[in-house]
């Protein structure tokens, strides 16, 4: 038998403790959280990408009756940033939430599976790591590169 270990490098931050670039798109994610429409599950997820050139784009969930049909905060920006900057690869993504009673989230949030793989994706075509930015009230996660949050991964090269 054999056996390996992956093992993640996790930063953590407190506010203070951001660049202004990076609180730049902290508060970008924050307030994208309030564009979200989330009327099932009252639960607001903002997303926000910075690209190389510094251009910053957001996204927030949205939500369907017929769940399958809604799409994550970071898809929805992942997918505009894609579609009206294609030339511009992101450097960055930060992602907040707020719960059901409108408070921003004390732990930090992070991606669903669907997410981390357009991520990963979204990583790969543009040749370069996508910083992860996972904020919560009274910490931000910094996470190297998206293949940190999806180790193991599926990619075209299985195809």
């Amino acid at each position: 038998m054999k056996e390996f270990s992956l093992h993640v490098k996790v930063v953590i931050k407190t506010e203070d403790e951001l660049t202004p670039q990076e609180m730049r798109l902290l508060d970008e994610a924050r307030q994208a959280t309030y564009r979200s429409y989330a009327p099932y599950s009252h639960f607001s997820v903002g997303a926000a990408v910075e690209l190389a050139d510094g251009t910053i784009v957001s996204g927030c969930n949205q939500e369907n009756a017929a769940y399958p049909s809604g799409l994550c905060a970071e898809r929805t920006a992942v997918f505009y940033a894609n579609s009206q900057h294609p030339d511009k690869p992101i450097r960055r993504i930060c992602i907040a939430a707020r719960d059901t009673k409108g408070r921003f989230l004390q732990r930090p949030i992070s991606p669903c599976g669907a997410c981390r793989q357009v991520l990963l994706e979204a990583e790969q075509r543009a040749g370069n790591d996508i910083e992860v930015f996972l904020y919560g009230t009274e910490e931000t996660y910094i996470i190297r590169s998206i293949k940190d949050l999806l180790p193991l991964s599926f990619d075209e090269s299985f195809l």
